[in-house]
């Protein structure tokens, strides 16, 4: 076999090589074009309201103040999106932002539904005249209600209503099994306490031994009862000893 014979069999057999090679790249891009094709209409679908659209929203959990028109209101946007495009943490996001939501879960359920548990505020006093204090002493705003009954007005600085709510039970407490009520209690911007009972009646505490004093002025009330004159504040910011301001007296000096 002469050296030519030999090259032309060497060019053969590479014009063959490279087309098997050719042969399968391109059959590679076909499945690569395919797949993205696919994912692509795929995504469409996914996100195509028309397609996927959410047909319900379940809400369950008590409630009180929050009505069926005002989650619909919030929510009115996130529903025109696809059940698997819309963003559940959108939602619940939506729905804790309603005035009276302390809190919200959302999940999906195939294959067109929205399940949602709503947990309401629950309220304990008002906070600084026109806010409201929830049972963990966070302070929430909404709109007042003819619903809810008398509450406890309690005030104080900014980032100091747990502390105040804290207070307020234990002082509420102690008044509470010795007959006494609570009405109002303040803790001013020098940290001074204040306090109102709902005969009227005011109590400077001062900023220590609070619990001290309030036994005081409960061991000394039967005795400030037997005077002519109605109470109207008694001062315990003494170590040992009170002032009683007399209703008649401040009348007479205003």
């Amino acid at each position: 076999m002469s050296w030519a014979e030999v090259g032309q069999r060497w060019k053969l057999r590479l014009v063959q090589v490279d087309w098997y090679l050719c042969l399968g790249l391109l059959f590679l891009l076909l499945v690569v074009i395919s797949l993205s094709m696919g994912a692509w209409k795929l995504n469409l679908i996914v996100n195509d309201a028309d397609a996927l659209p959410i047909e319900a929203v379940a809400i369950r959990g008590e409630r009180a103040r929050t009505s069926d028109e005002e989650i619909q209101v919030a929510l009115q946007d996130l529903m025109k999106r696809s059940f698997f495009s819309a963003d559940v943490n959108q939602v619940q996001d939506a729905l804790e932002a309603l005035p009276w939501v302390y809190q919200a879960s959302v999940r999906r359920e195939w294959p067109a539904k929205l399940k949602v548990y709503l947990v309401e505020q629950q309220v304990v006093a008002h906070w600084n005249g026109d806010a409201w204090l929830n049972i963990h002493g966070q302070i929430f705003d909404a709109p007042k209600r003819s619903d809810i009954g008398a509450l406890p007005l309690l005030a104080g600085p900014e980032g100091q209503s747990k502390v105040v709510l804290t207070t307020y039970r234990q002082v509420s407490e102690l008044l509470k099994i010795n007959g006494f009520k609570l009405d109002s209690l303040s803790l001013s911007p020098r940290h001074a306490w204040h306090g109102s009972l709902d005969n009227g009646i005011m109590l400077e505490l001062g900023r220590e031994d609070k619990m001290a004093r309030i036994q005081r002025f409960i061991n000394v009330y039967p005795t400030l009862v037997k005077q002519s004159k109605p109470v109207a504040k008694v001062d315990l910011r003494y170590d040992t000893g009170l002032a009683v301001g007399w209703e008649n007296a401040q009348k007479e000096s205003q």
